[in-house]
């Protein structure tokens, strides 16, 4: 950890018009300068679409796939709160708090989360997800440095309004990590006759009861090797038919 990589990272993440905002910074140096070993960075947007925007690759990475698809976890509790969630070791966290994600997480390595709200004003944006292969409560000196990322996080994203606007008005936010879940969720609203939000649930049990990313499944369904039907059994909309 360095006082060198984060002000490096607030530079790159400081408002200005040449600024590219997130596009400019580095999760991995960011990760390093407070301490952990990954970081990310979710949102949801006004119409209700939730996106990953930043985040390290692999682990961290996974950790939100994750938590989208479950509709659980630390980071959704921080967004939806708008009051950061502290994970110091999830192998002793309640099994009823996160009974799904709990045990996933845990497979991929991660023993502690820590989750800040980006918020301006009363409202949140979503959160910052720091995560770490060692139990144990965050260090005093990284959590200051920690919200002072969320500021700067939040400043950019304010500024990018126009990335904002325009995927609250595109039918499929198609320059976004989850372009294609959107995509699949509207064929699977028209294929079954249900609303988007209803789609996107069983999308995501879908990927879940198949054990496979939801990206990787949402690809199958906007090429159509995947299909929704109105009579899938006992479990409508769950049990998607994979073209040969």
């Amino acid at each position: 950890m360095g006082e060198g990589d984060l002000a490096a990272v607030l530079e790159s993440l400081r408002p200005a018009p040449e600024s590219g905002g997130l596009a400019d910074a580095d999760a991995e140096v960011c990760a390093r300068a407070l301490g952990v070993d990954g970081v990310a960075v979710s949102v949801t947007f006004g119409n209700g679409h939730n996106e990953l925007l930043w985040s390290t690759p692999g682990t961290s990475t996974r950790l939100e796939d994750l938590q989208f698809t479950l509709g659980q976890g630390p980071g959704p509790e921080a967004a939806a709160s708008g009051t950061a969630v502290s994970v110091p070791d999830l192998a002793r966290e309640p099994a009823d708090r996160w009974p799904v994600l709990l045990p996933e997480a845990l497979a991929l390595g991660i023993r502690a989360v820590f989750c800040l709200p980006l918020r301006v004003g009363s409202a949140c944006l979503g959160a910052l997800t720091l995560q770490r292969a060692t139990a144990g409560p965050a260090q005093e000196e990284p959590l200051p440095d920690a919200w002072i990322v969320t500021h700067a996080l939040s400043a950019a994203l304010i500024q990018d309004g126009e990335s904002w606007e325009a995927f609250g008005a595109a039918e499929d936010g198609s320059h976004f990590y989850r372009a294609a879940v959107h995509q699949a969720a509207g064929m699977i609203s028209v294929q079954v006759g249900i609303s988007l939000a209803e789609a996107l649930i069983r999308l995501r049990a879908y990927a879940f009861r198949q054990g496979r990313p939801l990206n990787e499944v949402a690809d199958d369904v906007v090429a159509r090797r995947v299909r929704f039907h109105q009579d899938d059994g006992d479990e409508p909309g769950v049990r998607g038919r994979r073209k040969d």
